[in-house]
């Protein structure tokens, strides 16, 4: 079966029919569409995990911040209460935030990162499955192929519904993000094509609504925070789909209605800062405070 990536359904059919996982299908298929071959094609995908695998390292940086002064070296403070012992809940979820923070902050310096599938979402899928690798030993190869799959079903949510902020709100960027990092993840953890399937559709639908409103405009508050908020989300989804917990409304149809919310929602909470946390009285301060008096549509 050729794919097209119009829907879930069809990378769900056409791994089970070949009995492979939807990483090994994409990568050969992405490996023929390219006229390339699959360790080509794979070894692109590898330089995009080293690619993330820095931006965690370099966001560590405790005395990072940002041109604006609104972010920089919250990952630090995580990754330091984690070490010490003085975390909440758990090792791996405490060490996921500060790498979904420390990617984030990476990016409003300036830093090199991986769009996945955007800038205001790049957090999450490094933060997932570094973590995870990390916590649980897992090969390298192993990540990078489940990197496919978590590509595969970005493409189907990009073609189907949206990606972007600007045209989606927040549910398209670190919603998707989510819901491509629980099907990776989900696949790393052996579950079945249809498991992934449900993993994606139940992070779509615990962010369904998601506005897009950066304070200033600027991709900082709240984007880093909900990044992390991206990942626990996506532990989530795959932690329910691996234990056999299905979604009642299938992928595809959770990807039809995302869209339909986006189409519903105003464009002042659509990546313009004229509503949500950017027209709250501290977001309008902190507006005019960087970029002047006349900023933010006020005298």
């Amino acid at each position: 079966m050729k794919l097209k990536y119009n829907t879930v359904e069809e990378l769900v059919s056409a791994a089970s029919s070949s009995n492979k996982k939807i990483s090994e299908i994409v990568l050969e298929q992405q490996a023929e569409d390219m006229e390339s071959t699959t360790e080509l094609v794979y070894a692109t995908m590898e330089n995009s995990f080293d690619v993330m695998r820095q931006s965690v390292i370099s966001g560590l940086d405790e005395t990072l911040r940002s041109p604006s002064g609104l972010s920089g070296g919250a990952a630090a403070k995580v990754k330091k209460a984690v070490d010490e012992g003085k975390n909440h809940y758990g090792h791996l979820l405490g060490n996921a935030i500060s790498m979904a923070l420390a990617v984030t902050e990476f990016n409003s310096c300036m830093g090199k990162i991986v769009a996945a599938p955007t800038a205001g979402s790049c957090g999450v899928i490094p933060a997932a499955l570094i973590s995870v690798m990390d916590e649980y030993d897992i090969p390298k190869h192993d990540i990078v192929m489940s990197l496919f799959t978590s590509s595969a079903i970005g493409m189907v949510i990009a073609k189907c519904a949206s990606i972007a902020g600007a045209e989606g709100g927040c549910q398209a960027e670190v919603g998707s993000a989510s819901a491509m990092a629980a099907a990776a993840l989900t696949e790393l953890f052996d579950g079945t094509p249809q498991m992934v399937s449900d993993s994606c559709a139940i992070a779509l639908k615990n962010t369904m609504g998601l506005v897009c409103d950066p304070v200033a405009g600027l991709v900082e508050v709240p984007c880093i925070k909900r990044n992390a908020m991206g990942v626990a989300n996506a532990f989530t989804a795959s932690e329910l789909a691996c234990a056999g917990i299905k979604s009642v409304i299938p992928a595809d149809e959770v990807i039809f209605a995302m869209r339909q919310v986006g189409q519903l929602m105003s464009s002042s909470l659509k990546e313009t800062a004229e509503g949500g946390l950017a027209a709250t009285p501290t977001g309008c301060r902190l507006c005019r405070q960087i970029f002047g008096p006349d900023s933010c549509g006020e005298e």
